[in-house]
């Protein structure tokens, strides 16, 4: 593989979990502003987050009413893109 396919890859992938992250803090605005929005920007914010923050929801994440699976979820979301571009670093040093 050369150097500029596993650039365009590496970037491709960053550019989805920012993507991710972005539209995880998105639904938490969206669950304060207006938490019955029912449009096409809401369904597409509910439809890609929602894989991700069922498997968050599954573990004991809530204090109270409050639902801390969105920051666990952006926190490792976060980690994970860390991860990933210390081991390209090292995978083309």
């Amino acid at each position: 593989m050369s150097i500029e396919l596993i650039s365009i890859a590496a970037n491709t992938i960053n550019i989805f979990l920012n993507l991710l992250k972005f539209l995880i803090i998105v639904r938490i605005f969206m669950s304060w502003l207006a938490p019955r929005s029912q449009g096409k920007i809401a369904y597409f914010v509910f439809s890609t987050t929602e894989p991700i923050l069922s498997v968050f929801r599954k573990l004991p994440l809530r204090i109270g009413m409050i639902d801390l699976s969105p920051l666990i979820a952006f926190l490792v979301l976060d980690f994970v893109q860390v991860l990933f571009w210390k081991f390209l670093e090292r995978a083309l040093a």
